[in-house]
């Protein structure tokens, strides 16, 4: 299972340079958990930059994977989490889905390049 972070998704969408690192979790439906913060972030992001149409493809894009919500088990469980790793309220919310699906997170956020479970690549 993999969980793909924000930066991730958005790498990918623009076709920049560390997309190629993002697509085989990307693309690989199957074995992808789509935390709905995710969803959030990249949704903004996009509609800001190339408008509400590309935004809503990239949404329809993610929601091909198993789309997670945040709810009381994982909010709690990222609290933990933030805490342990010393996280942002965000990057807490990324994790404990990959953490409640034994899933690999993929990022190029630098906050994660220590943390077990994590493929990390800095951005370029």
């Amino acid at each position: 299972m993999n969980v793909v972070d924000s930066s991730g998704w958005l790498e990918y969408f623009a076709n920049d340079s560390n997309a190629d690192f993002f697509a085989p979790a990307i693309e690989r439906v199957s074995a992808l958990v789509v935390p709905s913060v995710s969803i959030y972030e990249v949704f903004k992001r996009v509609i800001q930059q190339r408008g509400e149409g590309d935004a809503l493809q990239a949404v329809t894009l993610m929601m091909q994977g198993l789309v997670v919500d945040l709810g009381v088990t994982i909010s709690l469980s990222a609290a933990r989490i933030s805490i342990q790793f010393k996280l942002p309220m965000a990057d807490g919310i990324m994790l404990a889905p990959a953490r409640d699906y034994n899933a690999t997170l993929w990022t190029q956020d630098a906050d994660f390049k220590v943390i077990p479970g994590v493929r990390y690549i800095a951005k370029k």
